[in-house]
Protein backbone atom coordinates (compact mmCIF):
# COMPACT_ATOMS: atom_id res chain seq x y z
CA UNK A 1 0.00 0.00 0.00
CA UNK A 2 1.42 3.55 -0.81
CA UNK A 3 0.53 6.34 1.30
CA UNK A 4 1.01 9.89 0.64
CA UNK A 5 3.02 12.32 3.05
CA UNK A 6 2.63 15.94 3.67
CA UNK A 7 4.44 17.39 6.39
CA UNK A 8 7.05 14.89 6.61
CA UNK A 9 10.32 16.78 6.86
CA UNK A 10 9.01 17.92 10.54
CA UNK A 11 9.32 16.31 14.13
CA UNK A 12 6.12 14.83 13.97
CA UNK A 13 6.29 13.85 10.48
CA UNK A 14 9.75 11.81 10.59
CA UNK A 15 8.56 9.45 13.18
CA UNK A 16 5.41 8.62 11.17
CA UNK A 17 7.28 7.76 8.03
CA UNK A 18 9.82 5.79 10.04
CA UNK A 19 6.86 3.89 11.11
CA UNK A 20 5.36 3.54 7.80
CA UNK A 21 8.38 2.27 6.37
CA UNK A 22 8.75 0.16 9.40
CA UNK A 23 5.53 -1.12 8.64
CA UNK A 24 5.98 -2.21 5.08
CA UNK A 25 4.41 0.65 3.45
CA UNK A 26 5.63 2.44 0.54
CA UNK A 27 5.70 6.70 1.16
CA UNK A 28 5.50 9.61 -1.47
CA UNK A 29 6.22 12.83 0.25
CA UNK A 30 6.00 16.16 -0.96
CA UNK A 31 9.51 18.07 0.19
CA UNK A 32 10.03 21.61 -0.42
CA UNK A 33 13.36 22.49 -1.91
CA UNK A 34 15.86 23.13 0.50
CA UNK A 35 14.22 20.82 2.91
CA UNK A 36 15.65 17.62 1.84
CA UNK A 37 18.04 17.34 4.57
CA UNK A 38 15.44 17.36 7.25
CA UNK A 39 14.08 14.05 5.61
CA UNK A 40 15.22 11.60 7.46
CA UNK A 41 14.29 8.75 5.10
CA UNK A 42 15.18 10.32 2.33
CA UNK A 43 16.71 7.59 0.61
CA UNK A 44 13.37 5.21 1.44
CA UNK A 45 10.97 7.73 0.06
CA UNK A 46 9.68 8.60 -3.22
CA UNK A 47 10.23 12.74 -2.68
CA UNK A 48 8.26 15.46 -4.57
CA UNK A 49 9.60 18.36 -4.80
CA UNK A 50 7.50 21.03 -4.32
CA UNK A 51 5.13 23.33 -1.89
CA UNK A 52 1.87 22.99 -0.57
CA UNK A 53 0.34 25.45 -3.00
CA UNK A 54 1.25 23.99 -6.09
CA UNK A 55 -1.70 22.00 -7.00
CA UNK A 56 0.10 20.35 -9.84
CA UNK A 57 2.98 18.85 -7.25
CA UNK A 58 0.03 17.41 -4.95
CA UNK A 59 -1.63 15.60 -7.79
CA UNK A 60 1.89 14.09 -8.33
CA UNK A 61 2.49 13.16 -4.80
CA UNK A 62 -1.30 11.40 -4.43
CA UNK A 63 -0.80 9.96 -7.82
CA UNK A 64 -1.03 6.15 -7.42
CA UNK A 65 -1.69 6.59 -3.71
CA UNK A 66 -4.30 4.45 -1.61
CA UNK A 67 -4.22 6.82 1.24
CA UNK A 68 -3.08 10.34 2.29
CA UNK A 69 -1.80 11.67 5.76
CA UNK A 70 -1.73 15.32 6.12
CA UNK A 71 0.33 16.64 8.74
CA UNK A 72 1.64 20.05 7.90
CA UNK A 73 0.98 22.47 11.21
CA UNK A 74 3.02 25.42 12.57
CA UNK A 75 2.55 26.71 16.05
CA UNK A 76 3.41 30.40 15.03
CA UNK A 77 2.34 32.58 12.42
CA UNK A 78 4.86 34.58 10.43
CA UNK A 79 2.94 37.12 8.10
CA UNK A 80 5.25 38.95 6.46
CA UNK A 81 6.66 36.03 5.21
CA UNK A 82 3.44 34.19 4.06
CA UNK A 83 3.76 31.70 6.97
CA UNK A 84 -0.18 31.48 8.40
CA UNK A 85 -2.55 29.39 10.23
CA UNK A 86 -5.05 30.09 7.43
CA UNK A 87 -2.39 28.97 4.40
CA UNK A 88 -1.28 26.12 6.05
CA UNK A 89 -3.88 24.50 8.25
CA UNK A 90 -6.94 24.96 6.13
CA UNK A 91 -6.07 25.98 2.68
CA UNK A 92 -3.30 23.29 2.15
CA UNK A 93 -5.41 20.92 3.74
CA UNK A 94 -8.27 22.10 1.54
CA UNK A 95 -5.90 21.85 -1.66
CA UNK A 96 -4.77 17.95 -0.45
CA UNK A 97 -8.35 16.82 -0.08
CA UNK A 98 -9.74 17.78 -3.55
CA UNK A 99 -6.39 16.09 -5.46
CA UNK A 100 -7.68 13.24 -3.35
CA UNK A 101 -10.88 13.49 -4.00
CA UNK A 102 -10.23 13.71 -7.67
CA UNK A 103 -8.03 11.22 -7.53
CA UNK A 104 -10.46 8.61 -6.45
CA UNK A 105 -8.76 8.13 -2.81
CA UNK A 106 -10.98 7.51 0.07
CA UNK A 107 -8.54 7.18 2.92
CA UNK A 108 -7.52 10.07 4.53
CA UNK A 109 -5.96 10.49 8.42
CA UNK A 110 -5.13 14.51 9.57
CA UNK A 111 -3.18 15.70 11.68
CA UNK A 112 -5.16 18.16 14.35
CA UNK A 113 -4.67 19.28 17.67
CA UNK A 114 -6.91 18.85 21.10
CA UNK A 115 -9.06 21.53 22.03
CA UNK A 116 -9.47 22.64 18.33
CA UNK A 117 -13.02 24.88 18.38
CA UNK A 118 -14.76 26.96 16.00
CA UNK A 119 -14.61 29.91 18.26
CA UNK A 120 -10.92 30.18 19.88
CA UNK A 121 -7.50 31.34 18.75
CA UNK A 122 -6.61 31.86 14.94
CA UNK A 123 -4.71 28.17 15.38
CA UNK A 124 -7.58 26.19 16.84
CA UNK A 125 -10.15 27.95 14.67
CA UNK A 126 -8.13 27.07 11.34
CA UNK A 127 -7.28 23.26 12.62
CA UNK A 128 -11.19 23.08 13.18
CA UNK A 129 -12.11 24.55 10.01
CA UNK A 130 -9.85 21.91 8.37
CA UNK A 131 -12.06 18.87 10.47
CA UNK A 132 -15.14 20.36 8.73
CA UNK A 133 -13.53 20.30 5.16
CA UNK A 134 -12.38 16.68 5.63
CA UNK A 135 -15.56 15.22 7.10
CA UNK A 136 -17.65 17.29 4.19
CA UNK A 137 -15.36 15.61 1.10
CA UNK A 138 -13.65 12.37 2.23
CA UNK A 139 -15.94 8.65 3.20
CA UNK A 140 -12.87 7.11 5.42
CA UNK A 141 -11.52 10.08 7.42
CA UNK A 142 -9.72 9.96 10.71
CA UNK A 143 -9.19 12.92 12.81
CA UNK A 144 -6.01 12.47 15.34
CA UNK A 145 -5.58 15.24 17.96
CA UNK A 146 -3.11 14.69 20.05
CA UNK A 147 -2.31 16.86 23.66
CA UNK A 148 1.50 18.16 23.84
CA UNK A 149 4.15 16.31 21.99
CA UNK A 150 7.30 15.13 23.40
CA UNK A 151 10.17 13.05 22.15
CA UNK A 152 13.84 13.06 20.77
CA UNK A 153 13.53 15.45 17.90
CA UNK A 154 16.92 15.19 16.42
CA UNK A 155 16.87 18.77 16.64
CA UNK A 156 13.51 19.96 15.04
CA UNK A 157 11.32 21.98 17.31
CA UNK A 158 9.83 20.10 20.06
CA UNK A 159 7.70 21.18 23.10
CA UNK A 160 10.52 20.31 25.98
CA UNK A 161 13.88 21.26 24.42
CA UNK A 162 12.14 24.47 22.94
CA UNK A 163 10.81 25.36 26.51
CA UNK A 164 14.38 24.35 28.00
CA UNK A 165 16.26 27.10 25.39
CA UNK A 166 13.57 29.92 25.49
CA UNK A 167 12.77 29.90 29.21
CA UNK A 168 14.45 27.35 31.45
CA UNK A 169 18.47 27.94 30.21
CA UNK A 170 17.78 31.82 31.50
CA UNK A 171 18.98 33.25 34.36
CA UNK A 172 16.02 33.65 36.01
CA UNK A 173 13.34 31.76 37.66
CA UNK A 174 10.56 30.21 35.22
CA UNK A 175 7.14 31.62 34.92
CA UNK A 176 4.39 29.83 36.70
CA UNK A 177 1.61 31.75 34.65
CA UNK A 178 -1.82 32.43 35.90
CA UNK A 179 -4.83 34.50 34.51
CA UNK A 180 -6.89 37.59 36.81
CA UNK A 181 -5.44 38.21 40.29
CA UNK A 182 -5.59 34.91 42.20
CA UNK A 183 -1.79 33.79 42.25
CA UNK A 184 -2.65 30.97 44.04
CA UNK A 185 -3.49 29.21 40.55
CA UNK A 186 -0.03 29.72 39.27
CA UNK A 187 0.89 26.68 37.06
CA UNK A 188 -1.87 24.80 37.71
CA UNK A 189 -3.11 24.22 34.42
CA UNK A 190 -2.64 20.77 33.22
CA UNK A 191 -1.52 19.14 30.24
CA UNK A 192 -1.37 15.24 28.75
CA UNK A 193 2.09 14.63 27.42
CA UNK A 194 2.38 11.70 25.24
CA UNK A 195 5.30 10.53 23.19
CA UNK A 196 5.66 11.54 19.85
CA UNK A 197 6.80 7.77 18.96
CA UNK A 198 2.90 6.87 20.06
CA UNK A 199 1.33 9.34 18.24
CA UNK A 200 3.14 7.84 15.18
CA UNK A 201 2.16 4.12 16.37
CA UNK A 202 -1.81 5.51 16.02
CA UNK A 203 -1.67 6.93 12.62
CA UNK A 204 0.18 4.09 10.93
CA UNK A 205 -2.16 1.26 13.03
CA UNK A 206 -5.17 2.98 12.49
CA UNK A 207 -4.64 3.55 8.79
CA UNK A 208 -6.48 0.35 7.55
CA UNK A 209 -8.46 -0.54 10.63
CA UNK A 210 -12.33 0.03 9.16
CA UNK A 211 -12.80 0.99 13.19
CA UNK A 212 -11.02 4.26 13.17
CA UNK A 213 -12.71 5.00 10.16
CA UNK A 214 -15.12 8.72 10.52
CA UNK A 215 -13.51 9.09 14.13
CA UNK A 216 -11.79 11.38 15.71
CA UNK A 217 -9.19 10.64 18.67
CA UNK A 218 -7.71 12.84 21.19
CA UNK A 219 -4.19 11.54 22.37
CA UNK A 220 -2.49 12.19 25.66
CA UNK A 221 -0.69 10.77 28.50
CA UNK A 222 -0.65 10.89 32.65
CA UNK A 223 -1.94 14.52 33.19
CA UNK A 224 0.43 16.68 34.77
CA UNK A 225 0.09 20.41 36.07
CA UNK A 226 2.17 23.19 34.83
CA UNK A 227 4.66 23.60 37.30
CA UNK A 228 5.16 19.78 37.39
CA UNK A 229 6.03 19.32 33.75
CA UNK A 230 8.56 22.71 34.46
CA UNK A 231 10.29 20.51 37.39
CA UNK A 232 10.41 17.33 35.31
CA UNK A 233 11.73 18.96 32.56
CA UNK A 234 14.28 20.59 34.91
CA UNK A 235 15.49 17.46 36.55
CA UNK A 236 15.87 15.72 33.60
CA UNK A 237 18.79 17.68 32.78
CA UNK A 238 19.99 17.81 36.16
CA UNK A 239 18.51 21.15 37.44
CA UNK A 240 16.13 22.23 40.10
CA UNK A 241 14.57 25.62 38.41
CA UNK A 242 12.49 28.06 40.75
CA UNK A 243 9.23 29.37 39.70
CA UNK A 244 7.78 32.78 40.06
CA UNK A 245 3.86 33.42 39.87
CA UNK A 246 3.56 35.33 36.58
CA UNK A 247 0.09 37.20 35.64
CA UNK A 248 -0.39 36.27 32.01
CA UNK A 249 -2.48 40.05 31.12
CA UNK A 250 1.04 41.71 31.06
CA UNK A 251 2.52 38.74 29.32
CA UNK A 252 0.12 38.24 26.81
CA UNK A 253 -0.18 42.35 25.83
CA UNK A 254 3.58 41.78 24.80
CA UNK A 255 3.52 38.84 22.45
CA UNK A 256 0.79 40.63 21.06
CA UNK A 257 3.64 43.45 20.07
CA UNK A 258 6.64 41.34 19.88
CA UNK A 259 5.27 37.85 18.73
CA UNK A 260 6.12 38.95 14.95
CA UNK A 261 9.83 38.79 16.23
CA UNK A 262 11.24 34.83 16.29
CA UNK A 263 13.40 35.14 19.29
CA UNK A 264 10.28 36.69 21.40
CA UNK A 265 9.52 33.03 23.78
CA UNK A 266 5.78 33.22 23.07
CA UNK A 267 3.02 33.83 20.78
CA UNK A 268 -0.69 35.68 22.59
CA UNK A 269 -2.17 32.40 20.80
CA UNK A 270 0.17 29.95 22.48
CA UNK A 271 -0.41 31.28 26.42
CA UNK A 272 -3.96 32.04 25.58
CA UNK A 273 -4.31 27.64 24.91
CA UNK A 274 -1.50 27.03 27.50
CA UNK A 275 -3.77 28.72 30.24
CA UNK A 276 -6.75 26.70 28.90
CA UNK A 277 -5.00 23.97 29.48
CA UNK A 278 -4.78 20.59 27.29
CA UNK A 279 -6.03 16.98 28.79
CA UNK A 280 -7.83 14.32 27.36
CA UNK A 281 -8.38 10.44 27.93
CA UNK A 282 -6.60 7.96 25.42
CA UNK A 283 -6.52 4.48 27.39
CA UNK A 284 -9.08 2.81 24.92
CA UNK A 285 -7.19 4.18 22.32
CA UNK A 286 -4.02 2.66 23.12
CA UNK A 287 -5.74 -0.51 24.21
CA UNK A 288 -6.93 -0.73 20.63
CA UNK A 289 -3.90 -0.15 18.92
CA UNK A 290 -1.93 -2.68 21.64
CA UNK A 291 0.63 0.46 22.16
CA UNK A 292 2.11 0.73 25.99
CA UNK A 293 2.61 4.64 26.08
CA UNK A 294 5.69 6.17 26.89
CA UNK A 295 5.43 8.03 29.91
CA UNK A 296 6.83 11.53 30.43
CA UNK A 297 9.08 11.20 32.80
CA UNK A 298 12.74 12.12 33.71
CA UNK A 299 14.05 9.25 32.62
CA UNK A 300 12.61 9.57 29.11
CA UNK A 301 13.44 12.76 28.19
CA UNK A 302 17.64 12.31 28.26
CA UNK A 303 17.62 14.05 25.18
CA UNK A 304 17.67 17.68 27.01
CA UNK A 305 20.83 16.75 28.36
Amino acid sequence: MRVAVFGGTGFVGNYIINELLNSGYEVNVLVRPGSENKLEKINNCNVFEGSINQIDKIDETVNNCSAVIYNIGIIREYKKQGVTFDELHFKGLKSVVDSSKKMHINRFILMSANGVKPSGTDYQETKYKAEVYLKAHIRDWTIIRPSLIFGDSNGKMEFCSQLKKDMLLLPFPAPSFFSGINFLKAGKFKMSPVHVEDVAKVFVRCLENNHSFKKTYNIGGTDFSWNEIINIISKSYGKNKMLIPAPALPIFIAALILEKYPWFPISSDQLSMLLEGNTCESARIFKRYNISPIEFKESNLGYLK
